[in-house]
């Protein structure tokens, strides 16, 4: 398991700066098969079935519930595409990568 999926998120409600294109870089090597695209970290995730897929999505919420910080979702028959940006700052913050981790963290289960 990462280090970034063994934090938790902090609460974010405005008041900082998103992190600089190099501090996301930085935290992007972190992760595997994420990647940045119009300010947002995403990856889309593959599966064999529907139920598979949604194994995936609820699994996602109950993280995204846990950690206070929610994704954005585009759901599929055997795919689902997750973005995360902090919405509180306009950008990306620690605790996008930080869910980002525990949900590749899934799959080590």
């Amino acid at each position: 398991m990462s280090t970034l999926a063994q934090k938790k998120c902090k609460p974010c409600e405005g008041g900082v700066a998103p992190l600089t294109p190099a501090e996301s870089a930085s935290l992007l090597k972190g992760l595997k098969g994420w990647a940045l695209a119009d300010g947002k970290l995403g990856k889309t995730f593959d599966f064999a079935d529907y139920y598979d897929t949604m194994a995936f999505v609820n699994a996602t919420a109950w993280i995204s519930h846990r950690e206070d910080h929610h994704p954005d979702l585009v759901v599929g028959y055997n795919k689902c595409r997750v973005e995360y940006i902090t919405h509180a700052i306009g950008g990306l913050s620690e605790n996008d990568f930080i869910c980002a981790a525990k949900i590749d963290a899934l799959f080590e289960l």
